[in-house]
């Protein structure tokens, strides 16, 4: 089945432009989502918008944005001008920057988007840009709106497509020195170091998909499975295993490791 795009729009680079379109790069459509329901008619719950003060429902079409300037004063934003906030870049992702890949880190990244030609006519100016920066190992820097809220994004080829990331702003990235400053830089001992890197070879898996299964969501599903299986027959509730008490002395760190290895050995065998 075809995906539907949730993104279409124009890639430019200079006097070279193609047509786009883009999709979320990851979905939890397939995730278990429950509705608040009324226990007494088993109906859904409807949420609704009230007057804070009159506590009247409001109408759809009297909903409008507010920016607060003061205790209840407001400046109301009308849909069309917030529509036209940086309306160049709502449908041209417009590259004017370029950067090497490496110098990006991982914590400023946020939300993946597949970036595809939307026009057969476009394919090979997309190539052009797509190769170009893969040659050079580099990513574009540029600007979109995405849900009303212009982000800087980050275009990284990725096989035959762009991978889009949206990045974060600098007040949203944390320093990791005050988090990290007060470990002891004090170097483990060579025999521990060597235990631990043995440990880490006999556990290394090349990567697969199952290795990040969610065990909530089968439980989940097993439990909506097995109230389906009994209707409406009262089901008994099977009491929580007590919590495992926390062991109450210390193991040697090198005894753990050695047995840690020898165990890897016997299962093998």
């Amino acid at each position: 089945m075809a995906i539907r795009s949730y993104w279409k729009g124009y890639l430019k680079l200079s006097l070279v432009t193609c047509s786009v379109q883009m999709v979320p790069a990851t979905s939890e459509g397939d995730k278990v989502r429950f509705h608040t329901l009324n226990r007494p008619t088993g109906n859904r719950v409807v949420s609704r918008y009230v007057d804070s003060v009159t506590g009247k429902v409001v109408k759809d079409e009297d909903e409008v944005k507010g920016y607060q300037r003061g205790e209840d004063d407001y400046v109301m934003l009308e849909d069309d001008e917030l529509e036209n906030v940086a309306l160049e870049s709502t449908r041209t992702i417009d590259v004017a920057m370029f950067t090497p890949r490496d110098t990006i880190d991982w914590i400023w990244l946020d939300t993946p988007y597949y970036l595809s030609p939307n026009e057969p006519v476009g394919q090979e100016a997309f190539s052009v840009i797509r190769d170009a920066m893969q040659a050079q190992k580099m990513v574009g820097i540029s600007q979109l709106v995405i849900a009303r809220r212009e982000r800087a994004v980050m275009l990284e080829p990725r096989g035959k497509g762009i991978v889009l990331w949206t990045l974060r702003y600098g007040d949203e990235v944390r320093d990791e020195k005050s988090y990290f400053e007060g470990i002891d830089h004090q170097k483990p001992e060579a025999d521990t170091l060597s235990l631990v890197q043995k440990l880490i070879k006999k556990q290394t898996r090349n990567w697969d998909a199952k290795m990040v299964t969610d065990p909530v969501q089968d439980r989940l599903l097993d439990i909506i499975e097995n109230r389906k299986k009994a209707l409406k027959k009262p089901s008994k509730t099977k009491a929580k295993k007590p919590a495992a008490e926390p062991p109450d002395n210390v193991i040697n760190i090198m005894d753990a490791l050695r047995k840690s290895l020898a165990g890897e050995k016997r299962s093998r065998k």
